[in-house]
Order: structure tokens, then C-alpha cells, then sequence
């Protein structure tokens, strides 16, 4: 008989349970070790890679807000577009990484494969453009001009094009040529840059790889409030880029919508005369240099005299905006910067500076009135003026006698501002004044005017002009020395004369500069806005205010309207008697003075303008027009570089700026009925709940009758009514430079 255990088992069955018991201590030994493998020795390299499977984020990005006109007209807005989009994740689940998609999709396209390719890789510092800069997750653009036979193609065969998608988008829109450009003031879009979202991450309004930003003008200035708010879908994905589930979803906001001051219509009637009136200059033959002028850039400005709300602002050359929507080709781009461009991204209103010419005698009347001088005292207005051995002539020897302060504003007679300029250097000590004596109230008046600095517009990058004061000329000499000094030669050319002496004296404000810099010549720069600044002070009473473009920020639901006030920044440094005498003095100039013969027939009596017209010279180029106005309700500054004369060269365009505006016809009635602005806008723009806005019709061409009739001031033949010239003025349109002012530069007195 058989023993058999106590537990009942029998060896065969104990040496089973063993064996077993083995196997699974061995496995659990093998477990262990191969936890003890992936957590402590292959831990590190194993956390990196599951540090793949991580969260993205697919944006979808804001409609971006509109610019309007002040009466809601869109200067810049969305269109609908169709856009051809690849999403790299899904091309890189493809065996070849979507090379054959991208090609078939090329073909449909009508662009090359290449085209196509790098358009959809990634941008890094090794990477030339183009290439995407934004998340590798989210939907890049290859177009946005898909026509909807392409779309409908590549929807129709989604089987053959797995990763692409044609769906209709909003993409920037800008009028463009034939209607109110607006190109500098409204500026432009680019993708955001790496450096731009590390330096916002923190603030309040930080930015996406996706988003768009304004470069230059209002889209620039307003980014914040017209950029919107992106959506933003946060997907989990594996280090193989394969989404494994959805986290969570942000709605996107729309941005606000900008109300400008600008009105569309006015805008574009001083475009059209600006690029006229440079045409019409570059006909005109200049006997200075024995050529015709360039007339090669120039501006204008219109804003209203009591608010500082910019009406139209022009820049000449100018560009087509939407040259930058969906990127910008090198062969654009070049057109835009190239040596040869004439540099049209320059607003030139704000950003352009030359010599004001005889602009700038308003600001030295106010001075010489400061320093004591009596209004209607008898000042020398004689063919010339003498300082030592330096003769400094009034133009064509023109001999007036002793007038007024206000006569000499109408006659623009140099030789009376010579010599009160001449008076206060010498009372100001000369050359050598002893410290502290000075009191440059010629230079003093220039910076109470606001030249010399920015007026605070709301656009970017606008410049500060110059005011060559005692301070300015030392520090220029300073800087300068050393090079004057290795180029000077006391016996050499011109340029090596003015080298010479100023290296010696350059730092001292000699008689030759005052004198220059009475009449708006020399070293002293302003720009177009600037001027607006100051001529529209002179027509409010005396307030100078802060120009502004931007009048509302309303949301995209019309619930919530930030009105920009109009902010004054000062007061012209003139009293009320002396500021009523050069108000009537510049009447005179459009009835009896240098402007008369551009404004014969003009309703003096029933829209009072005045005007000052100023000539600039500009060392090795060809004269720079100038002419400020204004009326009761509006100042327009025009400016054309290397055109001649300020009446000359901008009158006529000036003028039917004025005619526009106001309605006034050939005979020099005025028709309300066909008035586009006869007095400033009031009110703003409604924008609906459902994000409309409420606009006036706007027809195909709503100022073709202003652009094509006849001017007031000419003729049929094209020359000037008779009747608009008068006795002592009437050759102001023959106005040249005056070679002989070079020399003031080298006096040493």
C-alpha cells in the first residue's frame, strides 16, 4: 500500500506546485528587473520620450476689426476668400510625408510642386522664407486666391488629397488704386515674430504663433484693439504627433472696429490732386538747373482747424496695400525698398522733412512781435540787404519800402525778416555771446510752436523735423569735427570751404544762419504735420492741438464705444492783436499777394481763406513747393519736393482740395448739393449687434465729377484768368531759388 502525505498530495504533485512556484518567482524576478531596467536605468531616456505626448493647441484666428472712414465707409476690412490649407500632420502619417498629395495638389493649384513644399515647412533659423512659422499642428495656408473650381475639385476628391482643405476664410482687404489708398496711413500686416511673442507673453495682450500684426500706420498703432482674441482648441497628442483626445476649447473674439476722421471721399480728391499736380510740375522746365522738374515726392494734409482731426493725409509715392495680403513676394518687396523705389512705405506727411521756405515766417513774426517789435512799424522791405561782404537780395530786387509786419507777411519780402533777424543776433551778443546774454527769440518761437519735436499723431515713427538753435549747433559739431576737419581745405572746392569753416567755427551761430533761418532756409526741418499744427492754430485763435486720426474704438457688437477726444497741447506764443494782424495778413495773400493768382474768383466774402506760400531750397536739388492754408474750418498743407514754387507747383492742387470740400463751382458759386465736407463730421457710425455697421451708399465713383471739372483758377488754355493777378504780386509764380543765400553759409561776422 501506497504512503501518502498528510496534505494529501502526491510527490508527482508537489514536484508540479514547485516547478510552478519557480516559474512564477522567476517571472516576478524578470518583472522586477525589467521595471528596474525602464524605471532606474533607461528611466531618464524613457521619461523624455513619453514628455512627447503632451497638449497642443490649434488656433483659429480672430476677424480682425475694421478701419473706417467717420462716416463708416471701410478703409480697410475682411473678404471672404477661398483658402487652400494643408495640415502637416496628417501629410506626415503618409509613407512618402505627403509629397505625392502636395504634388497632385500643385497640378490643381496651378503652382509648382516646390512652390507648394516650401510653403509647408517649418521655419527655423536655417530656413529661409518661405516656410511657416506658426504651430506645426495647425492648418497652414499654401493660398488664399483658390478660385471655386479648384476648391470644388479638391472637396469633391477628398479621398485623393487627405490632409487638404479649401474652406472660405476672412483675409485683409484694402481698396487699393481707384478708390481712397490710404496705403501709409493704414499700413500693413506680417505674421508674428518669435522675438514679438517672447516680449508679450506676459503683458495683457499676448500673441499666437497664428496671429497677424499691424507693421505701420493705424494697423500698427491700433494692433491691440483691432487683433481680436484667437480661439484656441487645446488637443492631446503623442510624441508621434497622433491626437489622442480633446482637452478643452476657447471661442475666438472678434476685434474692435476703428472710427477714423478720415473722410474716404476727401481722401481720395487729395490723392488724385497730389499725383496731378506732381505731373503737371514735371512739364514745367526749371532754369535753375536748365531740366524740368523731378517733382519726385511730396504730401498733403487736410485736418480740421479746431479739433486736430485729420481729414485726408496723402503720401506721394504710394503703393497698392494689398500687395502685403498673403504675404509679400520678394519681386513686391523689392518694388517697395529697393534703392530705386522712392521709398513709398515713408508716410511722407509725418515722416518726410525739408526747409519750410517762407512757411516758416509766421513763426518769425510772432518772434520779432515777442521781442518787441511794433506791428505796424515801418520795416526796410529794400531790393537787399548787406551784412560785411555778404550781399543778401530780396527776390528779383523787389523794393517795397517801409511796411508793415503784415505787409511783409503778403509780399513774403525777405529782407525785412534779414534785418530783424540781423537786429537780434547782434543784441544777442554775435559771434562770441557771453554766456547766459542770448535771448534767441527766433529760436525760442520755433519750439513754442512745436517744431523740433513730434506733435504726439497717432501713427508710428513720425519724425521731430529740426530747429537749428545754439544747442543743436554744438552738438552737431561735435559730432561732426573730425570729419570737417579731414576734409576742409581753406583753398578748396564749395563743399571743402564749408568743411574747413566749420570745423573751425561751426559750433557758433553765425549772422548767415539767423538771417537764413528767418526766411525757413538752412538747417531748419518740419514736416507737412507740423505745419498742419501750426496754421491750424492760427486759424482756431491760438490752440494748438494734437493731431489725431483714430476717433472711436468700437467693439464688434456695438456695445462698448471708446471716443478719442480731441486734445489741446498748447498755445501759440502770440497775443491776440498780433495774432488778428497776421490772420488778415494771410487773407491778403489769397486776394492781393503771392497765392492771388491761384485763387482768382475764389467767394472770399462767403469762405475766407488765407494762405502762405513758401519756397525751399535744398542744397544739389531742385526747389521744394510749399503752401499752407486754411479756413474756419480746415488747414491743407501741400508739399511737393524739387517742383518749383509754392503757389506754382501746389496752388491749383490746393485749390481743388477747397473746391471739393466746400462745392464751389467754376464761376465761383457754391453748390451745397455737391459739397463733400462743407463743414467737419459730426457723430459716429453705428455698428449693428450682428457686427454690420451702418454706411452711406457709396456709388462706383462718388467724386468722378469733382476729379474731372475744370479748376477756377485756370483758364481753357490751362493759364491763369487775368483777373487773379494784381500789380507787385503777380510774379510770384516765377518765384526761383536764390544762389546767392549759399554763401551766408561761409560768413564768418
Amino acid at each position: 500500500m501506497t504512503n501518502i502525505p498528510e496534505t494529501g498530495r502526491t510527490p508527482r504533485v508537489q514536484i508540479r506546485l514547485v516547478v510552478i512556484q519557480i516559474l512564477v518567482l522567476s517571472l516576478l524576478g524578470t518583472l522586477g528587473g525589467r521595471l528596474w531596467y525602464l524605471q532606474i536605468r533607461e528611466g531618464a531616456a524613457y521619461q523624455k520620450e513619453a514628455s512627447g505626448n503632451h497638449v497642443q493647441q490649434v488656433v483659429a484666428p480672430a476677424v480682425r476689426g475694421a478701419i473706417l472712414d467717420a462716416r463708416g465707409v471701410p478703409l480697410a476690412d475682411n473678404e471672404t476668400r477661398l483658402v487652400v490649407s494643408a495640415s502637416r500632420t496628417e501629410l506626415l502619417k503618409q509613407k512618402d510625408d505627403g509629397k505625392a498629395v502636395l504634388t497632385k495638389l500643385a497640378g490643381v493649384l496651378g503652382m509648382s510642386p516646390e512652390e507648394v513644399m516650401l510653403k509647408v515647412r517649418l521655419c527655423d533659423a536655417k530656413t529661409p522664407q518661405p516656410c511657416w512659422n506658426g504651430s506645426p499642428y495647425q492648418p497652414i495656408p499654401i493660398t488664399d486666391e483658390a478660385t471655386p473650381k479648384q476648391a470644388l475639385q479638391i472637396r469633391e476628391r477628398s479621398e485623393d488629397f487627405p490632409g487638404i482643405t479649401a474652406e472660405p476664410e476672412a483675409v485683409r482687404r484694402y481698396p487699393g488704386p481707384g478708390k481712397a489708398n490710404t496705403a501709409q496711413v493704414l499700413g500693413y500686416l506680417s505674421p508674428v515674430t518669435d522675438d514679438e511673442i517672447q516680449q508679450a507673453k506676459d503683458s495683457d495682450s499676448p500673441y499666437l504663433r497664428s496671429d497677424m500684426v499691424g507693421r505701420s500706420g493705424l494697423e500698427r498703432q491700433y494692433d491691440k484693439e483691432l487683433r481680436g482674441k484667437a480661439g484656441v482648441t487645446r488637443y492631446e497628442v503623442d510624441n508621434l504627433g497622433r491626437v489622442i483626445g480633446q482637452a478643452e476649447s476657447d471661442a475666438a473674439e472678434p476685434g474692435a472696429n476703428l472710427v477714423t476722421s478720415i473722410d474716404s471721399r476727401v481722401q481720395r480728391v487729395a490723392e488724385f490732386e497730389l499725383d496731378k499736380a506732381m505731373k503737371t510740375a514735371r512739364q514745367q522746365f526749371d532754369k535753375i538747373t536748365g531740366t524740368n522738374y523731378k517733382a519726385d515726392s511730396g504730401a498733403v494734409v487736410v485736418m480740421e482747424a479746431k479739433t486736430g482731426r485729420v481729414v485726408a493725409m496723402a503720401s506721394a509715392p504710394t503703393y497698392d496695400p494689398n500687395a502685403w495680403v498673403g504675404g509679400i513676394s520678394a519681386k513686391d518687396y523689392q518694388a517697395l525698398t529697393g534703392k530705386n523705389s522712392d521709398y513709398p512705405l515713408l508716410n511722407r506727411a509725418i515722416q518726410g522733412q525739408s526747409a519750410p521756405g517762407s512757411t516758416f515766417k509766421v513763426v518769425s513774426t510772432a518772434a520779432a512781435v515777442e521781442a518787441g517789435y511794433v506791428w505796424d512799424g515801418g520795416y526796410p522791405c529794400t531790393s537787399s540787404y548787406a551784412v560785411g561782404n555778404q550781399v543778401f537780395k530780396n527776390f528779383e530786387g523787389e523794393n517795397f519800402g517801409p511796411i508793415s509786419l503784415g505787409r511783409a507777411l503778403e509780399v513774403s519780402c525777405d529782407t525785412v525778416f534779414y534785418g530783424l533777424a540781423h537786429n537780434e543776433w547782434k543784441k544777442d551778443g554775435g559771434i562770441n555771446p557771453k554766456k547766459g546774454q542770448p535771448k534767441d527769440y527766433f529760436f525760442k518761437a520755433a519750439h513754442q510752436f512745436g517744431l523740433g519735436k513730434e506733435t504726439g499723431i497717432d501713427l508710428p515713427n513720425e519724425v521731430t523735423g529740426r530747429v537749428p538753435d545754439r544747442q543743436w549747433k554744438q552738438a552737431y559739431w561735435e559730432a561732426n569735427k573730425d570729419a570737417w576737419c579731414k576734409s576742409g581745405k581753406k583753398d578748396g572746392s564749395y563743399v571743402e570751404k564749408i568743411a574747413y569753416e566749420n570745423c573751425l567755427e561751426g559750433n557758433q551761430m553765425r549772422a548767415g544762419d539767423e538771417i537764413n533761418y528767418s526766411i525757413g532756409q538752412g538747417d531748419t526741418l518740419v514736416t507737412p504735420i507740423q505745419e498742419a499744427v501750426i496754421y491750424g492754430a492760427l486759424a482756431n485763435g491760438g490752440t494748438m492741438y494734437t493731431p489725431t486720426l483714430g476717433k472711436a474704438v468700437i467693439s464688434a457688437d456695438g456695445k462698448t464705444v471708446q471716443e478719442i477726444k480731441p486734445k489741446a497741447h498748447g498755445k501759440l506764443p502770440i497775443n491776440q492783436a498780433a495774432l488778428k494782424g497776421m490772420d488778415d495778413a494771410l487773407a491778403g495773400v489769397v486776394t492781393r499777394g503771392t497765392a492771388a493768382w491761384k485763387f482768382g474768383g475764389w467767394p472770399q466774402n462767403k469762405i475766407p481763406l488765407h494762405a502762405k506760400t513758401g519756397t525751399a531750397e535744398v542744397y544739389g536739388k531742385q526747389t521744394t513747393s510749399w503752401l499752407a492754408t486754411y479756413s474756419k474750418d480746415y488747414t491743407v498743407i501741400m508739399t511737393i519736393a524739387q517742383a518749383g514754387t509754392g503757389s506754382g507747383a501746389s496752388g491749383e492742387a490746393v485749390r481743388n482740395i477747397y473746391n471739393a470740400m466746400y462745392g464751389v463751382q467754376a464761376d465761383g458759386s457754391i453748390d451745397n448739393k455737391k459739397a463733400l465736407l462743407p463743414a467737419p463730421q459730426k457723430g459716429l457710425p453705428k455698428v449693428r449687434t450682428d457686427g454690420t455697421i451702418t454706411s452711406p451708399k457709396i456709388s462706383d465713383d462718388p467724386v468722378k465729377d469733382v476729379l474731372t471739372s475744370p479748376s477756377p483758377s485756370t483758364s481753357a488754355d490751362g493759364t491763369p484768368p487775368a483777373a487773379t493777378t494784381s500789380p507787385g504780386t503777380g510774379n510770384s509764380n516765377t518765384r526761383r531759388r536764390r544762389p546767392h543765400r549759399r554763401g551766408s553759409r561761409r560768413m564768418l561776422t
